[in-house]
């Protein structure tokens, strides 16, 4: 738009493209921090694969051009906090008001499960972009879901009233560890 002045009024752009995509890349940001202040030992788990075939490339090295998933993957992340096992799966959505559960896979339910039958710390960190919200849901709560309602998404709702909603801030991006020092070891 062109004013008396001579003076162009433009709009500022704002990429909001990569939003949606950066949990993952918040909480890996939040266990370095965690682990360079010496408070936790937290990673992210790899995805178990079989290399089939390889090529050599003297500029690019080894080139991987055909593996297969050896077994399903259990859950995303693993580590020790304050002597107890924590186990934990990170997942986003774009649903305004649920969190569907075909994004989380039985094994992975079943996985989450065993860690509390153990003694361990187990839950699911669920970020709904669209609102910009992120919550730490414990493991119980959402196999106590998945046993007693017919519905294949859990409501944000029953999210609000049993998870804990993460204040994000500068460091550690994904507190986590906040909440497991207020609901679990009572600090």
């Amino acid at each position: 738009m062109n004013y008396p002045n001579k003076k162009i009024a433009t709009k500022k752009f704002i990429n909001y493209g990569k939003r949606g995509m950066n949990l993952e890349n918040d909480i890996n940001e939040s266990n370095i921090y965690y682990r360079s202040i010496d408070k936790a030992l937290i990673y992210k788990k790899p995805t178990p694969i079989r290399i089939v075939k390889t090529s050599f490339n003297e500029i690019k090295g080894i080139t991987i051009n055909e593996a297969y998933y050896e077994v399903p993957s259990t859950t995303d992340y693993n580590g020790i906090y304050k002597g107890k096992y924590i186990d934990f799966e990170a997942k986003e959505t774009k649903n305004k008001t649920s969190f569907s559960l075909r994004n989380i896979h039985s094994h992975q339910i079943n996985h989450l499960c065993s860690v509390i039958d153990h003694g361990g710390i187990a839950f699911v960190i669920i970020r709904f972009t669209e609102l910009n919200k992120t919550f730490f849901l414990d493991a119980k709560y959402l196999k106590d879901f998945i046993n007693n309602n017919e519905r294949k998404s859990i409501p944000l709702n029953y999210i609000e009233e049993y998870g804990h909603l993460i204040e994000e801030k500068y460091n550690p991006r994904i507190d986590y560890l906040k909440i497991i020092d207020k609901n679990y070891l009572g600090e």
